[in-house]
Order: structure tokens, then sequence, then C-alpha cells
């Protein structure tokens, strides 16, 4: 959730932003606080009409990339906005846009845009954020006011819309005929419900249940096209997801990616340690894998 305390005596700015080489993909700092790209892309949502001008007139729809946590569907759900879950690729967000169905859309990998153009755009993200902090503090400039914050914006989105624990576990290199059997047998135990709930109670009794799995297929609105085999997902009764997701199952091994996202409506929860929460959704998706089993892999070689 935080970063680190630095040992510096000089104070980090309130606000920080960070882009790639070609800056389409963003991130977004406050004061030792990381936001993440799941909750940026709501929180840019949820204050888009209000606080950014473009938007004035309201929003055509929202979307996110599949395994981008669901933060973004609760904003849309209380905002009755439109709402579209993609597979990942921004090709699936130019479709929406160029048929006039979405104004703001994002990935978890940092990639954040806007209908003003057609693809991700992360100094356009870095000027929303600006905006938005603008609109917050329009009645603090200029008097002895506090200023509102980056984190006193993420955290007053939590305490409206709840908290989505996120973190993203990649395993690199793996090899493709394992992680092709350990995918397989992910969609093999969907089967029984009854089964992968009692293996989550040996694991971790406290976890809630299970309600709903499915391989994640997209048919796309606007042309039709149908994309199949775009993740392994898990929905639990308390609104958390458990995601798998298989790429580059070439010569050189595979990369398995697996998506934990932990959902906490209430609002004296949402501010513990994000690796703390999420601990035990991370032992169950490591379980009901049987990661190391399957790929003899002790841990990740990226947590993100």
């Amino acid at each position: 959730m935080g970063l680190g305390k630095s040992a510096s005596e000089v104070e980090p700015p309130e606000f920080g932003a960070a882009a790639d080489g070609d800056a389409d993909r963003n991130m977004i700092l406050g004061k030792r606080f990381f936001v993440t790209p799941s909750d940026s892309v709501a929180i840019i949502a949820a204050n888009a009409v209000q606080a950014i001008p473009y938007f004035t007139s309201g929003l055509k729809g929202v979307a996110r990339s599949m395994p981008t946590s669901a933060a973004l569907d609760v904003v849309a759900k209380n905002l009755n906005l439109k709402f579209f879950e993609v597979p990942t690729g921004w090709k699936f967000f130019g479709n929406l846009m160029d048929a006039g169905l979405c104004s703001i859309c994002g990935e978890e990998s940092f990639g954040t845009g806007s209908d003003h153009i057609r693809e991700k755009d992360g100094i356009w993200a870095v000027l929303a954020w600006l905006s938005i902090l603008a609109y917050k503090n329009k009645d603090s400039l200029g008097g002895n006011k506090k200023l509102v914050t980056v984190e006193d914006i993420v955290r007053q989105h939590w305490a409206t819309y709840g908290r989505h624990y996120y973190t993203r576990y990649d395993y690199e290199n793996v090899d493709a005929g394992a992680a092709k059997d350990l995918m397989a047998n992910l969609v093999k135990i969907q089967s029984s419900l009854s089964d992968v709930n009692k293996i989550i109670k040996e694991v971790q009794p406290d976890v809630s249940p299970v309600v709903n799995a499915d391989e994640f297929e997209y048919k796309d609105p606007v042309d039709g096209s149908i994309s199949k085999h775009q993740g392994i997902r898990y929905f639990f009764k308390d609104g958390s997801r458990l995601v798998f997701r298989l790429s580059g199952t070439g010569s050189e091994g595979a990369t398995i990616r697996v998506y934990i996202e932990q959902y906490e409506k209430d609002p004296t929860k949402t501010g513990r340690d994000s690796q703390d929460a999420l601990a035990p959704l991370v032992d169950v998706a490591l379980k009901l894998s049987k990661m190391q089993e399957f790929t003899g892999r002790s841990a990740p070689t990226v947590i993100t």
C-alpha cells in the first residue's frame, strides 16, 4: 500500500508520477503512497465528470482488461455506467472507443486511457490526476485549510466503494508442458465447486467460498469476434477473485500469471498492508493450482 519510510530528512513531494520510455504507461504516487493501476482508473472514472472538463457531459462507458481488479466495476455499478470487461490487449478498448461505447479504460499493467486517442496515454493519466487534485482542493487554495492529498483521495474512494487488495505473481520460463497441465487441471476442477471449496477450507478456513468459476471468453460487441481461453477465473462469495493466465508457450518456456484480488468493503479494514490482507488468498491460489507440484517453483519470479 505505502512506500517505505526513508531515512532522509528531506520530505518527498505530495504528488509523483512515472512513465515508461514512450509514456504510454504511467504510475501515480502520493507522499510515500503508491496508487495501483486498478485503483487509478477507478478513481479517474469516479471523479471524471466533476473534475475533468473533457467529460463534463458525462461518460459513454468504462472498460478494463479481465485481469485488472474489479474496482472499476463497483464504480460503474454505483454511477450506472456502461461497463465492459475485455481480454488483455489494447485493441479491444480501441474497438469500444471507435464505436462510441467507452470513455475511460485501463489495465493492471499500468496502462490508462480515454477516447481522446485510441491508445493508452500515460501523460493523459497524470494530467487527469492533477485535474482531480485541483478539483478536490478548489476550496483550499489561498487559505489555511489542509490540502487534500493523493492518499486522502484514495482512502476516501475506498471508504465509498470498498478496497480491492490486489497483487500479481508471475512464474516465468516455466516448462510449457507443465504450464499447460496446470491450466488444464484448473479447468477440470471447476466442474465441482464443492471439491474446490473443500480444498479451500483445508488450506484457509476463513476464506470465503467460491460461488462461480469459468474460463473467460469474450464476444466483441462491435465486430462480433470471439476470443476464447483468455484466463481461468474463480469468483468468491465476498467479491474476491483469482485469475490464472498463460502466455508465451513457445520453445523458450511459458509464463504463468496469477492475479489475486481480495475485496474489502468494511471501511475499518481498508487500511491494512496489502500483502498481509492477501496472504490467505495467495495461499489458496498456490494450493488450488498445485503450483509447486506442476512447475517445481517454490516462489514466483516477480511479484507486482
